[in-house]
């Protein structure tokens, strides 16, 4: 029978040190998140505590004149660093000390030891990278929240980090990829019609909202766990197109459910290419997608 578990407590004591967060990616949705994050880092400083928020801003991508159409640039930035740019930004107007590592994350070196690292890119090569460097056993990530989207719907899940030390298995919170494998399939980058987050096509094949919608609900879950030190859900599925949010609840049943799903679709995954079809036709030998169960908005990345 599974554990009964409907609320998840913080691991790890917040209350007399800085809070340190990193945010890997700072296009249409990391920017949005980084952005608020002087708010939040405010509300815990008027709540008594003494520290407030440490983040880091890690991206290598530099600012193009298409990322001035949706994004937070201007041109007179066009050719300067992302993350460089809205640190200087932001410590500037809010007196903070935050720091941008202007790099990509391609190991665990590439990121600073975190209380929560916060992923918003736009591949799923970028988020396997991020899978590995959150597992090191030599680093140090309390907590993992992802985040993704496509055209009108997006989720964001906040997850432990599987380690071979751990001794909470039993009230972890399994991560995205865990639950969802796909998210983390290379091979379906190439499969993906839509353009990333900040190319300017991007206006036709994405609503205009669905990037703050999604940095929002993953600011108000940090802010209840920061404010309250419990959640009773550790992310959700937002749809625009039906005006639905779905809740990821903290529930071990839940989890098993979509485990013994995610068990099905790396069988999928991990099948060999097919053999030459007749007549003299090759397959692609990419996996055939997974039928999506309860939703599609489970699978975007």
């Amino acid at each position: 029978m599974p554990q009964t578990l409907t609320e998840h407590l913080p691991q790890g004591n917040w209350r007399n040190r800085r809070i340190v967060i990193t945010i890997v990616g700072c296009g249409g949705t990391g920017s949005q998140i980084v952005t608020g994050m002087p708010y939040l880092h405010q509300a815990l400083l008027a709540s008594g505590h003494p520290h407030g928020l440490q983040v880091f801003l890690v991206d290598g991508d530099r600012i193009t004149e298409t990322n001035c159409v949706r994004q937070p640039f201007s041109r007179s930035e066009v050719g300067l660093y992302k993350a460089v740019v809205l640190i200087n930004r932001l410590n500037m107007f809010w007196g903070l000390d935050w720091e941008a590592v202007p790099h990509f994350v391609r190991c665990g070196q590439d990121v600073p030891d975190s209380d929560i690292l916060i992923s918003c890119v736009d591949t799923r090569a970028a988020r396997a990278a991020i899978a590995r460097v959150v597992s090191l056993k030599s680093r140090r990530f309390l907590y993992w929240l992802d985040s993704g989207n496509l055209a009108d719907c997006g989720q964001f899940v906040l997850g432990q980090p599987l380690r071979k030390d751990r001794k909470d298995r039993a009230k972890r919170l399994p991560c995205v990829h865990e639950l969802f494998p796909s998210i983390v399939n290379a091979q379906a980058d190439k499969r993906d019609r839509l353009p990333a987050c900040s190319a300017a096509e991007a206006i036709q094949l994405q609503e205009p909202y669905i990037n703050s919608t999604i940095a929002n609900h993953v600011l108000a879950l940090l802010a209840r766990l920061f404010r309250y030190g419990r959640i009773a859900y550790h992310g959700g599925f937002v749809n625009l197109a039906t005006g639905r949010v779905t809740p990821l609840a903290v529930d071990p049943a839940t989890w098993l459910r979509l485990r013994k799903q995610a068990e099905k679709e790396r069988a999928y995954l991990n099948r060999k290419p097919r053999s030459p079809a007749r007549g003299g036709q090759q397959t692609d030998g990419a996996p055939p997608r997974v039928p999506l169960k309860p939703n599609k908005e489970n699978y975007v990345h």
